[in-house]
């Protein structure tokens, strides 16, 4: 007995059939329907044997049944598989070990995040406090030590931000990848290249400028996210979260330039990471022609983030007031 031109297809609950076959009669074409007793998913696969087609098709609703179809009698050409077979009790066993695992993986990611939003929110706390204070007390001259005081704490928040972009790439956050990645990739630059390669940079006022703004916006994102992990919401906050970025991100972003500006004429001075050329040449492609190249794209970047910030904010606070009406 040998099967052609299997059609398989299931259309508002009914299973339908067909299929041309050779058998002991000759040439037939075959087929049958099938209303399931409760719904299901409209996906189904077949696989053809010698003896038998198996047909799979998925419940909309995981959960026990009393019976396959609306009709009580099974039809004579249908036999389940027993090897998958699993009776009342050990489908309810079956269920509640897997509803048991999902709930223990939401809760060490709940507790994961908790964590990673926990530690960045104290760690930018401790800048943005530490540098306010300094400020206060010691003045203008706080501007020029920022680096030889933060620099520690901000080369560890800033290494561990790019846990973010394997949270977004993996899907334990619902964010975009590329503007996750644009932020955290644009700082490290600027914190590793810039400051942290040139010590002429280090008492440099930009570098103060540059990392009170980072943190003035982490302070009020880094608690909206660890109250988000329980899905609870401060209102205050949650307006805090969406707004300080309309005028700080574009600053930061400007500080950031104006960092990369005044370091263009020292890596001129001290040919760091030039690019060497041939010696039929004898020269070198000074590092500053990259960072003319950055300026551009670090303003594209601007362009990007700052779209999809205000997307997100047009989009939360539309959808407060879609439920407040």
């Amino acid at each position: 007995f040998f099967l052609q031109s299997i059609d398989v297809q299931v259309h508002e609950n009914v299973l339908q059939f067909r299929a041309q076959g050779h058998g002991a009669k000759g040439q037939n074409e075959y087929g049958f329907s099938l209303e399931f007793l409760l719904p299901v998913k409209p996906e189904v696969s077949h696989k053809s044997t010698q003896r038998q087609v198996n047909i799979t098709v998925g419940k909309q609703q995981r959960g026990w049944w009393e019976r396959l179809t609306v009709r009580e009698r099974k039809p004579v050409f249908l036999a389940p598989d027993f090897d998958r077979w699993l009776d009342e009790s050990d489908a309810e066993m079956e269920i509640r070990e897997k509803v048991r695992l999902n709930n223990c993986f939401v809760s060490l990611k709940t507790g994961f995040l908790f964590v990673y939003n926990l530690v960045q929110f104290l760690g930018f706390s401790w800048i943005f406090v530490n540098m306010t204070v300094r400020l206060f007390i010691f003045g203008q001259d706080s501007l020029y030590d920022t680096f030889h005081t933060i620099s520690d704490m901000m080369f560890f928040c800033q290494i561990l931000a790019c846990v973010e972009v394997l949270n977004a790439a993996f899907g334990f956050v619902r964010t975009a990848v590329i503007p996750t990645l644009i932020q955290v990739v644009g700082r490290n630059f600027i914190l590793f290249i810039i400051f942290g390669s040139l010590e002429e940079m280090h008492s440099r006022p930009v570098v103060f400028f540059v990392f009170y703004l980072w943190s003035a916006v982490e302070i009020f994102r880094y608690p909206f996210y660890m109250l988000g992990c329980f899905d609870t919401e401060w209102k205050t906050l949650t307006w805090l979260r969406y707004t300080v970025w309309i005028p700080l991100y574009p600053l930061g972003v400007l500080a950031e330039a104006v960092a990369v500006i005044q370091s263009i004429p020292l890596f001129d001075e001290t040919k760091l990471f030039s690019i060497p050329l041939p010696k039929a040449i004898g020269t070198s492609v000074s590092f500053s022609y990259v960072l003319h190249v950055y300026l551009v794209l670090m303003f594209l970047g601007l362009f990007i983030n700052f779209r999809h910030l205000y997307k997100q904010r047009k989009r939360r606070f539309r959808t407060k007031k879609r439920k407040a009406n």
